[in-house]
């Protein structure tokens, strides 16, 4: 059996055209990756077009090499009516050393939608696992401070 409905991995080698001149992979060239599988996470689990509505916490811990290869995880985290949020951890692997890190943790709120664009609902997670739990309470925790964010602004 391979990957649950709700979880999605995608392997990238960061070759040169994504980098700066030190070599550093550029934070834009990661951002379209990130944007990429959420997307491909919320569309394969709500089997409809998804829409990025607001993405958190995206923080560059460390820099990502060219050379290296990236492994995005992607997972659905928390449903809503008609929005999910995906939880995307970021792991960089040096392929001569084999020293993988943990460069990035992000999470992307998609919602889904129909052919017109208007949004439609969602199957609901039921998180299973002690880790998806903590998870799902964790984005739940982030919903609510977005909402406070989104009052507070208006």
């Amino acid at each position: 059996m391979g990957m649950l409905n709700h979880q999605l991995s995608m392997t990238v080698l960061m070759t040169p055209d994504t980098a700066n001149f030190s070599g550093n992979v550029h934070g834009g060239s990661i951002l379209k990756l990130l944007d990429q599988v959420a997307y491909a996470c919320a569309s394969r689990y709500t089997k409809s077009y998804v829409v990025t509505l607001s993405v958190d916490q995206v923080t560059f811990r460390q820099p990502i090499h060219v050379g290296e290869m990236v492994t995005l995880l992607a997972s659905v985290n928390y449903t809503g009516k008609t929005s999910m949020e995906i939880g995307i951890k970021v792991i960089a692997e040096d392929i001569r050393s084999q020293v993988v890190r943990h460069v990035n943790s992000c999470f992307f709120t998609m919602v889904a939608v129909d052919d017109n664009f208007k949004p439609i609902e969602v199957l609901q997670f039921n998180p299973s696992t002690a880790d998806e739990v903590r998870r799902n309470n964790m984005a739940k925790q982030r919903k609510k401070l977005r909402l406070g964010l989104e009052v507070a602004i208006k």
